[in-house]
């Protein structure tokens, strides 16, 4: 019994890329899919607000990665280093368990349909808009990938310190516009950053000794007293006025001087971007029609490895056949 296991397990590997992916994909397979996902996202949300804004964001983390295809999700093993505590994930991501409760009632009405990349990009859009955001229709089809890589997300992924210009030649690495970056970065309309991402800002910008001249006073003020120095980093802010809805505020925000991280704060300061922030801060129109854009674009991105439908998001099929037999 065991060797056919196997051999089903790696016959279920395939390469996906961009071209595949398609609207409706599991119309057919597994028509409840994406009304599954949405309705755990609402759960979710209801039990913790925060929550759907740090799944949103694994959208970003993954596809980032190596493209769309759930190498955020896995855990360690004895012989890879997964991504989940890489420098820009770790004690910064959050909320793994969402995505393990919908991949359960998924799999309860769908076993070995639906992949866990998929859910990525279902539960993003859910989040965005279950929190009054725009919500638009997915792209699906993609593969799991068989490993993860800590080194590339280290590499990758930007840090909270980071500015416009160097978000712009990141975003362009993966085709993705300086107007796709800045819309992107409206992500950060809803959920939290933490006083670490912050701190330098208050006390020592670029060396200075000296605060971000770019805070408003009044805003510097209370983060100085949220994140005071030598305080806990781990003690988190809120990223615009409106944490829990996504709108525009994030980048009325960035126009006043109330940027709560440093990334966000330099596309208005930064000539190439400060146009856009403006535009996107008068018009929510505007913003939530560059958001969908990009959010479809990057999900476009996939790296042509070989993959599969993973049972558990949590390790591959050949690692989970692995855990049973030594169980």
């Amino acid at each position: 019994m065991y060797p056919l296991l196997v051999t089903l397990l790696l016959c279920t590997t395939t390469m996906a890329s961009a071209s595949s992916l398609r609207r409706g994909f599991y119309s057919e397979m597994c028509p409840e899919a994406e009304s599954v996902v949405r309705e755990v996202m609402m759960k979710a949300m209801i039990r913790e607000p925060r929550s759907v804004a740090s799944v949103m964001r694994f959208q970003f983390h993954d596809c980032f990665v190596n493209g769309c295809d759930a190498s955020l999700l896995l855990d360690d093993t004895p012989n890879m280093l997964g991504e989940k505590l890489s420098l820009s994930n770790i004690n910064s991501l959050r909320s793994f368990e969402v995505i393990d409760e919908v991949k359960a009632e998924v799999e309860r009405v769908c076993p070995g349909v639906v992949s866990c990349a998929d859910i990525i990009i279902m539960a993003a859009r859910d989040a965005v808009a279950l929190s009054g955001g725009p919500d638009w229709e997915v792209k699906l089809g993609r593969k799991d990938s068989l490993t993860a890589s800590q080194e590339d997300s280290d590499n990758i992924m930007p840090s909270p310190r980071a500015n416009a210009s160097y978000l712009i030649d990141l975003f362009a690495r993966f085709n993705l516009s300086v107007k796709d970056m800045v819309a992107l970065s409206g992500s950060h309309s809803i959920g939290q950053g933490r006083c670490f991402s912050v701190v330098f800002r208050l006390y020592n910008q670029s060396g200075s000794g000296r605060p971000d001249p770019a805070l408003e006073p009044n805003y510097r003020e209370r983060l100085d007293k949220l994140c005071p120095l030598g305080g806990d980093g781990n003690v988190t802010g809120d990223l615009d006025a409106t944490p829990t809805m996504f709108d525009n505020q994030y980048f009325k925000d960035l126009v006043a001087g109330r940027g709560f991280l440093n990334s966000d704060q330099t596309l208005y300061t930064f000539p190439q971007t400060r146009g856009l922030v403006t535009l996107f801060s008068k018009d929510q129109a505007a913003f939530f029609k560059a958001f969908v854009e990009g959010m479809i674009k990057m999900g476009d991105l996939q790296s042509g490895r070989p993959g599969e439908i993973r049972r558990n998001c949590r390790m591959a099929n050949s690692r989970a056949f692995s855990v049973l037999l030594e169980s």
